[in-house]
């Protein structure tokens, strides 16, 4: 982190990061919705979250204490990383304990379909929780890239307070007025883009929706000009709708 803050001992400052990813597509049967979900199963199992994870704690400059990864059935996985700053003195067992509570990756995958509008969409939760000098928004245009992001909420919270070497307290150790100075303007350009900030209270939360649909990208095991351009419109509007409802966390349709 540039321009360190000279402090009063370890910061006690506690930064988590919440992303929630979403990934809409079509399926025109009940078999290819499942094919679908089966499909992305499969590249999103914990082995593949797992080089996810371990890539993200080498951009924030972490060190990985231990792995836990879990798939399920019949479909969903679940990969937790405990994570420190920098290397692990042995037998220091106080710094041990604060970050075994402290600092935390953990990743959780939900494919599912809606019965109506041959709809399937994937979530991907993410949250990462660290303290000291670490911060999680460096990883937020790696993330996005990870996944096929269509709709994406962030939440970013500072907890806590740490000291100056005078004894002033210190409630944020660096600079942010919105989550989406830390995302890059090429990212940024494909998405529609709203801030709900609690400033008084470090609390920072960015919604990001695709701007563009291009249809034949969400057509699971379909090609586009196999459909009527009556039936192209018809998907087209679902997937938008889909998209609104998410994005907005309301039923408008």
């Amino acid at each position: 982190m540039e321009n360190k803050l000279k402090l009063y001992g370890f910061n006690n400052l506690t930064k988590s990061l919440s992303f929630n990813i979403y990934d809409v597509c079509y399926a025109k049967t009940r078999c290819e919705q499942q094919d679908y979900i089966a499909y992305i199963d499969e590249q999103y199992n914990s082995d593949r979250l797992t080089q996810i994870m371990y890539k993200l704690t080498e951009m924030i400059g972490a060190h990985v204490l231990n792995v836990s990864k879990q798939d399920y059935d019949p479909q969903g996985a679940s990969v937790t990383f405990l994570i420190a700053e920098g290397s692990m003195l042995p037998g220091n067992t106080d710094t041990v304990v604060a970050h075994l509570d402290k600092s935390h990756v953990t990743v959780h995958t939900y494919p599912e379909y809606h019965p109506e509008t041959s709809l399937a969409t994937f979530r991907v939760d993410i949250d990462v929780a660290t303290c000291g000098e670490i911060t999680p928004l460096s990883t937020l245009d790696y993330l996005i890239s990870s996944f096929d992001s269509d709709i994406i909420t962030m939440d970013y919270r500072v907890r806590g307070f740490t000291r100056d070497v005078r004894g002033k307290k210190l409630f944020m150790d660096h600079k942010i007025t919105s989550i989406q100075e830390y995302i890059s303007n090429k990212t940024l350009k494909h998405y529609n883009a709203i801030d709900m900030n609690l400033y008084q209270c470090n609390l920072f939360h960015t919604k990001l929706m695709v701007k563009d649909i291009d249809l034949q990208n969400y057509l699971f095991n379909t090609n586009i000009y196999e459909l009527p351009q009556s039936l192209r419109r018809k998907i087209t509007n679902n997937i938008r709708r889909e998209m609104i409802e998410i994005f907005s966390g309301s039923n408008v349709f």
